[in-house]
């Protein structure tokens, strides 16, 4: 993959800005995705052993905790859901100042 060269030189205080924003958006999503598949060459291992990831993360015999499905999902990052229970994450509240319906992030 061949990435593009950028005199940062030229570029204005405000461009800099949004390019360093939109680095760091992309090393939280490729963090976020490469846990992802940790987690399911984690989960693929434990069941080729005969085990469920969380009896062997929690030690439970089986019985895993049933998680709420999510609710919301940030139409940015799609890895951001929300069951709509507890705190509301930052990337809602942030929506709903600018004046964003919740209804918009439903999933």
């Amino acid at each position: 993959m061949e990435i593009e060269q950028v005199d940062l030189d030229k570029l204005s205080r405000k461009e800099l800005e949004k390019l360093r924003s939109d680095v760091e958006k992309a090393l939280k999503t490729l963090e976020t995705r490469r846990k992802a598949e940790a987690r399911r060459a984690a989960e693929e291992m434990a069941r080729e052993h005969g085990f469920a990831l969380e009896e062997l993360v929690n030690g439970t015999k089986g019985k895993s905790r049933v998680k709420n499905a999510p609710k919301y999902r940030n139409p940015e990052d799609p890895n951001q859901t929300w069951t709509g229970r507890g705190r509301q994450p930052g990337w809602i509240k942030d929506a709903l100042k600018q004046g964003r319906s919740i209804e918009e992030f439903e999933i």
